[in-house]
C-alpha cells in the first residue's frame, strides 16, 4: 500500500524528528487507519537507501496515521511516497 508523507509530528514548540504523519491511499476514516497499526513502513531514497519504521497509531479523523522511523528522514522526503507493507 502506498502513502504520502504529510509532515513531521510536532506541537507548538517541538518537532519529533523520527515521527511522521502519513496519509495512506484509500484511507478516508479513522477506522481505516486503525487497521494499519503495527504495519512496517519503508522509504526508499533516490539513491536506493532504505529507511524502515512502523505505524504506531491513527492520527486524527481523516484516515492519517503516525509512523516512527528507525532514523530520521531528510527534509526532501516530505510529500514523497512511502510503502506500507500489507
Amino acid at each position: 500500500m502506498k502513502a504520502r508523507i504529510r509532515n513531521y509530528r510536532g506541537g507548538r514548540h517541538s518537532q519529533y524528528k523520527r515521527h511522521y504523519v502519513l496519509v495512506p491511499q484509500g484511507s478516508k476514516k479513522r477506522s481505516d487507519a486503525e487497521k494499519l497499526k503495527g504495519k512496517a513502513v519503508v522509504w526508499k531514497s533516490p539513491s536506493g537507501k532504505l529507511i524502515k519504521g512502523q505505524v504506531v497509531e491513527a492520527h486524527g479523523k481523516q484516515g492519517a496515521v503516525r509512523a516512527i522511523m528507525m532514523k530520521g528522514l531528510p527534509g526532501q522526503a516530505l510529500g514523497q511516497q512511502i510503502d506500507i507493507s500489507e
